[in-house]
């Protein structure tokens, strides 16, 4: 994780996901075209908000923290660009958006 996405705190129920690359290369050692690789929905929690808030003023903490591997939707989730990394990317989803964790 960069220092750049370090500095990126989300909000509520908010969760900040760095989408995990496919592999380039093949078991055998084949390298693939990037037009080959398709995109994985797969991502990396890298900072979470700290819950939502009912009208009581009591917060409901996220089932996630960070470090755990998610599976995401398709669609869904806001890109996030940061001029420090251009090779990562990062989205921005709400925690009810993701599918499920992966152990």
């Amino acid at each position: 994780m960069s220092a750049a996405a370090k500095r990126i705190i989300p909000l509520l129920d908010r969760v900040l996901i760095q989408r995990v690359k496919a592999e380039t290369k093949t078991a055998t050692g084949i390298l693939l075209p990037e037009k080959a690789v398709e995109k994985l929905n797969e991502g990396v929690v890298v900072a979470v908000g700290p819950g939502n808030i009912t009208k009581d003023g009591t917060t409901i903490p996220t089932g996630l923290s960070e470090g755990d591997r998610v599976l995401l939707p398709s669609y869904g989730g806001s890109p996030i660009k940061l001029d420090a990394v251009k090779d990562k990317e990062y989205l921005l989803f709400r925690a009810e958006e993701i599918l499920a964790k992966l152990q």
